[in-house]
């Protein structure tokens, strides 16, 4: 009796243990989900993020260039367009404008990316566009800005005019000496279609309007002040009555006021430009330099983004945005019209 009493208590006490095992909280579970939000590699391009909120677009912009200050000032246009329309971008350019190969890897890696849409300076206006293509093909949208490319790819460009502006250099030229006398070009590249644009735009105005002028030399310098430097000298030196001498970027025209000053030329030999920078408005200051055409580089930065943004929102662009140029001298560098353009 004593033995059965105490297998009764034995079950009774397996059956109350197995009840409370079985309402036991169950074992907590991780869930991945909220962590590879956080971990998970940001999208690229307009692929939304892993969260609940879309990533900013990306949009990178590739310019011709890094060293000169107008590509600074262009890189600042873009970046103040990124934050006034939230986009994400990165802004890079070769060291020098004639690394035709630097650029294309960057915009190969550009387009690998899937990015939104694209803003391009093109370095080589025939070199890139197996790349440009490539970009169509993906569905990205190409806007040009400064220097266009030899395709209908780009929706849009965003640049000067740089035939109109070149023709304006030359007239102020043949003003300055008389609309007589030997002057010689020093162009960035003839390559790119801001290269062709200003040479074609000067030496045409010349030989359309001016016959008694005659320019005795046309050189490719590369945007590279030491080498731009290098072939003024020789072309001064070659022509004692040079009268004039116009250098149709940056690095260009730094080269040939290199080249005035250490021959010593000062006052004799009428210097006109193009862009901005120090060195060059100084020049202009103390008379060295006649004057230049400024473009408006913060404006051209900014509207290529802005472009780009309204291209990946579908909207129609202008073929051309057209982002103004203007003559600046001694009379108005100061002035409230010009100043706002110049970078130094």
């Amino acid at each position: 009796m004593k033995i059965h009493k105490l297998l009764f208590v034995l079950m009774a006490a397996l059956v109350v243990f197995a009840m409370v095992a079985g309402c036991a909280a169950p074992a907590a579970t991780t869930d991945t989900s909220s962590s590879s939000a956080t971990t998970a590699p940001a999208a690229s391009g307009d692929e939304a993020a892993s969260g609940d909120e879309a990533a900013k677009p990306y949009i990178p912009v590739i310019s011709k260039g890094f060293q000169h200050q107008f590509w600074q000032a262009v890189k600042s246009g873009s970046e103040q367009a990124a934050a006034d329309f939230n986009v994400d971008i990165t802004f890079e350019g070769p060291e020098s404008e004639a690394m035709v190969d630097k650029q294309y890897e960057m915009l190969q890696a550009a387009i690998a990316k899937n990015p939104a849409a694209i803003c391009f300076a093109a370095v080589d206006s025939q070199a890139m566009i197996p790349l440009l293509e490539e970009a169509q093909t993906k569905g990205i949208p190409v806007i040009g800005f400064d220097s266009g490319v030899d395709s209908d790819i780009p929706l849009a460009t965003a640049a000067t005019d740089n035939i109109a502006a070149a023709a304006l250099a030359a007239d102020k030229m043949a003003e300055l000496i008389g609309e007589s006398g030997k002057v010689a070009v020093l162009v960035h590249d003839q390559t790119s279609r801001t290269g062709i644009d200003r040479r074609d735009g000067f030496v045409n105005e010349i030989e359309a309007k001016y016959p008694d002028i005659e320019i005795v030399n046309l050189d490719y310098g590369g945007g590279d002040q030491l080498k731009s430097t290098d072939l003024a000298k020789a072309v001064i030196q070659a022509n004692p009555d040079l009268k004039g001498y116009f250098g149709a970027n940056e690095g260009s025209i730094i080269g040939v006021l290199n080249a005035v000053n250490e021959l010593g030329k000062e006052g004799e030999i009428v210097v006109i430009g193009y862009d901005s920078g120090k060195q060059q408005i100084d020049a202009i200051k103390g008379g060295v330099e006649a004057g230049a055409i400024t473009q408006n580089p913060v404006g051209i930065g900014y509207k290529c983004v802005e472009a780009a943004v309204k291209a990946i929102n579908g909207e129609t662009l202008d073929k051309v945005i057209d982002t103004g140029f203007f003559w600046y001298d001694a009379t108005n560098i100061d002035s409230d019209e010009i100043k706002p353009l110049l970078y130094e």
